[in-house]
């Protein structure tokens, strides 16, 4: 599989942004009815793998109906646990995730690739960047990807600063060793970074996860970060345009990709994705790309 390179200056495309929203109660057009007064134009998936065919399907209408993108559906589990047992119901749920995703039409079905910590499914271990840990997330994505053999959506793996893939280059590695079509990138800057070096120099280091990674990224994650004065290291997530992460950087790569972007907020008290949205769009107006 050949690299291909996108470049942050190409024909710019409209970056969909959202975040989640609550209290739709399964009703397609109240859900629809809640993203729009919340302003986004992208949205996590409504439903999961536990509703049935017809209404995931009526949600996909809905969303096509209002020019929603579905985002992405989570499929948060460690398919690598060191427990046997607890890995393969975590691929078992990944899989049926996924065939959710591809009835929704959602852009991705994205989860980390895991962790050899048997405590913390998400945590950090001394094996997570081992040569055999690679091989288990190669072997891991493999039968998710098989069992379903999705055509709109594809499986992507949430970037991280202690487990693969935690730069662009481990990405592209995973993308050569998975070898599947179904397999794609989700982006999110912020969890890359994971070093003062990384930290200040954030602008120069997403255009190079576009530029390497741009032809596959179905996904994005919109947060920011703030660098600690406290010893050792200390790097804290928090709202967007409250850190430094270069957003004027990130929005105009995120828009030059090849097809409509979702930009989804997360991890914020519910009353802040306003705020967080606003700089968004604020900040697409500033380099005209609104």
């Amino acid at each position: 599989m050949g690299c291909k390179v996108a470049s942050c200056n190409t024909p710019r495309m409209n970056i969909k942004l959202g975040g989640p929203i609550k209290d739709f109660g399964l009703d397609p057009d109240r859900w629809v009815g809640e993203a729009r007064s919340l302003g986004y134009t992208a949205c996590y998936a409504p439903v999961n793998h536990e509703h049935s065919d017809d209404v995931a399907a009526a949600f996909a209408r809905a969303a096509a109906k209002a020019g929603i993108v579905i985002a992405e559906s989570g499929a948060w589990s460690n398919p690598i646990d060191p427990d046997s047992e607890k890995a393969s119901k975590a691929i078992s749920y990944c899989q049926q995730q996924l065939a959710c995703a591809e009835e929704l039409g959602a852009r991705c079905c994205v989860n980390i690739a895991g962790s050899r910590n048997s405590e913390k499914w998400d945590g950090p271990h001394p094996e997570n960047f081992s040569r055999e840990t690679f091989d288990l997330i190669v072997e891991s994505v493999r039968k998710i990807i098989d069992a379903v053999n999705p055509e709109r959506t594809r499986y992507a793996l949430e970037t991280m600063p202690w487990i693969f893939p935690s730069s662009p280059d481990e990405y592209l590695d995973l993308l050569k060793a998975i070898d599947r079509p179904g397999f794609a990138v989700h982006l999110d800057p912020v969890n890359m970074i994971n070093s003062p070096a990384r930290a200040y120099n954030n602008g120069a280091f997403i255009r190079e996860c576009f530029e390497k990674l741009g032809p596959w990224i179905r996904s994005c994650h919109a947060k920011d970060i703030i660098l600690q004065p406290h010893l050792t290291v200390h790097l804290d997530e928090c709202r967007p345009g409250t850190g430094i992460l270069d957003y004027a950087t990130f929005l105009t790569c995120a828009s030059g990709l090849g097809s409509d972007v979702p930009v989804m907020l997360e991890h914020l008290p519910y009353e802040e994705y306003p705020p967080a949205l606003a700089y968004l769009r604020g900040k697409l107006q500033e380099l005209n790309l609104a």
